[in-house]
């Protein structure tokens, strides 16, 4: 007796052409949109309704399914709701109305993996229609982009990166300093169809606020003094790939709208240029602030925050995953090592398991380096070789900072002083832990870049 294969494996032959098919109620862009399929190549199959769509995708395989969102009998939500319920291993790509940002988070949000705005931009039909029907080789993540751990919490991130890597909508990465943000980024870039374009990581909290639309934008020669040839900026140097934006959090309002604009309109003018260029770019986006409060706040714009939180992926902290600690600390030791013989006892996998970890995985890095440089014994490191930083929950313990200087219900002499020193305790504790990059720095304590260096400059830390 046979049985018919599932929808998602019943690709049994090989297609010279990519078959494509357009669903759209007004004929003439069906038209314009046919001819243009056609003249990319593809092979192209139209359909004027969900009902028409629906029987067409039973009955056929398509590479790729471009849909209007508003339909006669319906919308494009439901032909992606019927491809998932089916299975079908058809990407799909919605064109909406212009201005309509609602239903393009919705489209994505469902399971598209990307969007058009009207009136089409041929060009950008183009590019998404290349990207979408090419079927690149799963890139091999380079050693050091892998999340070890068996906990469920690390587990989920990792479900969640692998099924949002094969899409094209903005991805936001939520978590504590030292989560493992920027790697969850390039694996979500590396196992999706962009893995052979550019990978650019930005981190927006170490740019100064004049420089930033020359670095995002680029520039056109002489169009400010030292402009002295033109130069790419962030966007036009990861066209076709994905641009990472670490820290977003810390974009000034002035740069959110431009960025915004960007993102909406997908092309890019360069600083002193009079003409807009297109770009195709994947926004992954991270920080770890909470940007939901900014934007009750008023200190991030409500719309860019739609724009880029459309699929979160939360990377757990270390206290969340302790069971995980010892494997991913003897992880870090073999590669610190360099091929030494060295193992962790057991009193130090008990004494890392107990510590709280406000800075994650890069400060159990920055502890294992440490007790490797300071073991007594060469080849064991015990608890006494970590030298754990006296920290519970985040907070430094009051004998290590001024507080210790008080009695209980003692007042200081001197408000201002006292205050600079317990600040003076904390930086101090932060880049002793960092090795003075005040970068990561300033990632531990919450606050910016340029925050963490006009603190250090007024108390006088060199």
């Amino acid at each position: 007796m046979e049985t018919s294969a599932p929808a998602s494996s019943r690709r049994s032959r090989t297609r010279v052409q990519p078959r494509v098919l357009v669903i759209d109620d007004e004929p003439d862009l069906l038209e314009l949109l046919e001819i243009t399929m056609i003249r990319l190549g593809l092979d192209v199959t139209c359909a004027n309704s969900v009902a028409d769509a629906i029987a067409k995708l039973d009955s056929q395989e398509f590479d790729l399914c471009l849909t209007d969102m508003r339909l006669s009998d319906g919308e494009g939500l439901d032909v992606i709701a019927h491809i998932h319920r089916k299975e079908l291993d058809v990407p799909v790509a919605v064109i909406t109305a212009f201005g309509s940002a609602e239903n393009a988070v919705a489209a994505l949000k469902a399971g598209a993996f990307d969007y058009l705005a009207k009136p089409v931009n041929l060009e950008q039909l183009r590019a998404l229609v290349k990207q979408a029907v090419k079927a690149p080789e799963k890139a091999r993540a380079p050693e050091g982009y892998t999340l070890l751990g068996n906990s469920p919490a690390i587990k989920q991130a990792r479900d969640l990166i692998e099924r949002v890597a094969q899409s094209l909508a903005p991805v936001f990465i939520s978590g504590e300093s030292g989560t493992g943000k920027e790697v969850a980024a390039r694996l979500i870039h590396l196992n999706g169809s962009r893995a052979a374009a550019p990978f650019i990581p930005v981190n927006c909290g170490a740019i100064p606020e004049n420089l930033m639309e020359s670095e995002f934008f680029g520039y056109k020669k002489g169009s400010f003094t030292g402009a002295d040839s033109d130069r790419e900026g962030f966007f036009q140097a990861a066209n076709g790939g994905t641009l990472f934006l670490d820290e977003v959090a810390d974009l000034p309002l002035t740069m959110q709208v431009k960025l915004l604009r960007v993102i909406q309109e997908k092309t890019v003018r360069r600083i002193g240029s009079q003409t807009e260029e297109p770009v195709d770019v994947r926004i992954i986006c991270a920080t770890h602030k909470k940007l939901a409060a900014m934007v009750e706040t008023g200190q991030f714009r409500q719309d860019l925050f739609f724009r880029l939180h459309v699929i979160e992926v939360n990377m757990p902290s270390l206290r969340e995953m302790r069971e995980d600690i010892p494997l991913i600390a003897r992880a870090i030791l073999e590669k610190l090592a360099r091929g030494r013989p060295v193992e962790l006892a057991e009193d130090a996998i008990a004494a890392l398991q107990r510590y709280p970890f406000p800075g994650n995985v890069r400060e159990l890095e920055n502890i294992l380096e440490r007790g490797l440089s300071l073991a007594a014994h060469p080849t064991q490191i015990h608890e006494t070789d970590l030298y754990l930083s006296p920290v519970a929950n985040g907070v430094l313990r009051r004998e290590t900072t001024a507080f210790a200087a008080l009695g209980e219900g003692e007042i200081p002499a001197s408000l201002e002083a006292y205050l600079d020193d317990v600040e003076r305790a904390a930086l101090l504790a932060a880049l002793e832990r960092t090795r003075f990059n005040r970068t990561e720095a300033a990632k531990l304590l919450g606050i910016t870049f340029r925050a963490i260096r006009y603190r250090m400059e007024r108390l006088g830390i060199k």
